[in-house]
């Protein structure tokens, strides 16, 4: 039998048969990309006479996938992305359920053009102490963030004094619909992710960050159930699928 609801308080439950995807496909052909990074690549494997494609003669498909989760789309990252010491997704995510905060934002734009999201732009004290996860919808929004590439666009960032609040409010997984939190050319500081995980100081292993998901209109701001979903890649980042679920009474 499948399970179709879970109770999460006396007169509060998930419906399961309504899960709301937040992640973008990892397509070859169409997603969004960033950083420079090649497309996603999808290729038969060959093998002596065996070729990994029904459709070229072999018995089954077999491919060959070639990406980079930091520019092919929706990915869930850990500490490993900025740290000497060897950190992977897979070590860091022991856990994969948590009530999220799904909040929209206005950036604010400099005077020398970049889009930023500050503390003023960010209401974190309405945020239920119960949430261990923050996501971020930039407005405006549209779907042209299932394709856009980011590459050379300098898109919106976070100032590294959010993502610190963030951590001191004791969210543990940040997800946006950017490339990421921090500036696309910043000379490697990357000073918002050192912020989010406390790096080097004293860094905060059970952290993540999930970057480029898309958050249609109709998904209204407030509070859900998350499902952060990985690959067990024992590297600093997976593609991942990011799932919410209504609460309802």
């Amino acid at each position: 039998m499948q399970l179709q609801k879970i109770a999460i308080s006396s007169n509060q439950f998930i419906d399961l048969t309504k899960p709301i995807d937040l992640s973008i496909p990892l397509d070859p052909n169409v997603g969004p990309l960033a950083f420079h990074i090649p497309a996603p690549r999808f290729e038969p494997i060959q093998v002596g006479d065996f070729i990994g494609s029904v459709s070229k003669g072999g018995s089954a498909n077999c491919e060959n996938l070639f990406i980079n989760a930091h520019g092919n789309g929706t990915h869930t990252e850990c500490l490993g992305h900025i740290s000497q010491e060897r950190v992977t997704i897979n070590q860091c995510l022991k856990q994969f359920h948590f009530f999220a905060e799904l909040k929209s934002v206005n950036p604010h734009q400099l005077e020398n053009g970049d889009y930023i999201i500050r503390t003023e732009e960010l209401d974190l004290s309405s945020i239920p102490t119960k949430c261990d996860a923050l996501i971020i919808r930039t407005l405006p929004n549209n779907s042209s963030k299932l394709v856009t590439n980011y590459s050379g666009r300098n898109p919106c960032y976070f100032d590294s004094k959010l993502t610190e609040q963030i951590r001191l409010k004791g969210i543990k997984h940040l997800i946006i619909d950017l490339p990421s939190v921090d500036r696309e050319e910043d000379e490697g500081a990357l000073a918002a992710h050192h912020a989010f995980w406390n790096y080097p100081t004293a860094p905060e292993y059970d952290r993540t960050i999930t970057e480029m998901v898309f958050i249609k209109d109709e998904v209204k701001d407030g509070t859900y159930f998350l499902n952060i979903q990985i690959a067990s890649f024992e590297s600093d980042a997976s593609p991942s699928k990011i799932i919410i679920y209504s609460i309802q009474n």
